[in-house]
Order: structure tokens, then sequence, then C-alpha cells
């Protein structure tokens, strides 16, 4: 197991972080770091806002369901899906440029994650810890406001970064399922519910008899809940934007 593939088993999200701060060498490394993802014909259909500004990391706190450490965290960065500057440059370039559609927003998506992913990985080698936020998928229309953004670029992973507290550090990762649970040859297997629940008591360590509880305590805090009620809303509103 070489460092970056240790690194990748030991990274765990941090949401609690000392009083150290990033450096500025450091967070060019983290930035550059992800600008060297893959992307879709090096169009890079992504951008970075590197929120500095305290009163913003604490609105964005409160639109990201109420999470303080957001603004705490010494580094927070929200990777948009960015179609805008080519699009400028086809109008520039090239007569009866069709709008865009869902395609090329789901296109850039996959850029802007890839780019995230980057960072965080490179933060890792750093020692530095990071937390994805998916609530800046939330409140579409005021956070473009908020953060002054064009029709073609739309936050859609924000990540928060700092050097973990001792108590980070050794909190034990919690485990992922297991590759022959999670890979299918060819073509996908459809498990049995009995094979679904194995699946799961292996990952949780829950008992059978366990499972019922914990599932549906996962159920009512991440899918019964009104904050996925809001993140489906405001998604909504983000195609309908896209696509006007």
């Amino acid at each position: 197991m070489n460092e970056t593939i240790k690194e990748l088993f030991e990274r765990k999200s941090v949401r609690m972080y000392t009083d150290e701060k990033i450096t500025e060498e450091e967070k060019r490394i983290i930035l550059e770091s992800a600008l060297q993802a893959p992307t879709a014909g090096n169009m890079a259909l992504y951008s970075i806002i590197d929120v500095q500004d305290q009163a913003l990391k604490d609105e964005l706190a409160i639109r990201c369901d109420h999470q303080p450490f957001i603004a705490k965290a010494p580094l927070v960065l929200i990777f948009l899906a960015d179609y805008q500057k080519w699009f400028d440059m086809f109008n520039e370039y090239t007569p009866g440029v069709p709008k865009l559609e869902e395609s090329d927003l789901f296109l850039a998506t996959q850029d802007c994650i890839i780019a995230a992913q980057n960072a965080v990985v490179a933060a890792q080698s750093l020692g530095i810890g990071s937390c994805y936020i998916g609530d800046i998928l939330e409140n579409f229309e005021e956070n473009q406001k908020l953060l002054k953004l064009p029709k073609y670029a739309v936050p859609y992973v924000m990540v928060v970064f700092g050097k973990p507290t001792k108590q980070q550090q050794t909190r034990e990762k919690p485990h992922r399922f297991a590759l022959e649970d999670m890979v299918s040859v060819n073509t996908y297997h459809q498990k049995t519910i009995e094979e679904t629940k194995e699946m799961f008591i292996k990952q949780s360590g829950k008992s059978e008899e366990e499972l019922e509880k914990y599932i549906s305590s996962f159920a009512k805090r991440k899918f019964f809940a009104e904050f996925r009620d809001e993140m489906n809303r405001s998604s909504r509103e983000i195609l309908k934007h896209w696509i006007k």
C-alpha cells in the first residue's frame, strides 16, 4: 500500500478543527491540485469560489442546515458546475449557438465533483481534514444572488477544510460496504432482500435484530427529512433555471 492509497483508506470527514490556520501555500497546493483533475475535453466545466468573508461563511452555515462548524472552518471552497465561460466563447465565435440543456449540466457536475475530490485528496496528504457539504444544493435562488452567479454556474459541491483536532484524528472511520457487495461484473446484480440485509449487517456491525431500528433511524434522519424536501425543490429549480 503506497502513501496515496494509504491516505485514501485513512481519509474521513472532519468537522472539528484546531485553531491552526491553513497557510497560503497549503491553500494554493489544494487549489492547484483541484485544477489537475480529469475534465471533459479539457473544458474545465467548473469554477471555484474561495469563501474568505466571515459574514459569508456565517450565512452559508445557516443556509446549509445550521451547521456551525462550516463558519469555523479555515477554508471553505464552493465548486460550481460552470459552463458560462464556454457558452460565452461559443456565442462570440460561433453563430446560432443553442441554449444549454440537461446533458450539459450533468457533464459540468461531473467535472465539478472530480475537481473537488482532487482537492480533498491533496488536503489529506497535507494533514488537512475536509468535509463535503451536500446542503449547498439547497436554497438555490438565494445562493445564486448571494454568490452573484451567472445563469450557467450552479453551486454543486461545497467542501470545508481545517487541521483536525486530536479527537478527530483518532476517531474511527465508519466502515464501508464490502467490495463484493458493491461491484458487479458486466451487468448489474439485483440483490434479493436477504442479500441486501446481509450487506447492511456487514457494513453497520448491527445484528439482524438491530437492523430494523438502525434503518428506521437512518430513514428518519436522511430520507423523511425537511432538508431533503428543500434539496429536491432546489434541484428542480436548478434544472428549470438551466434549461429555460
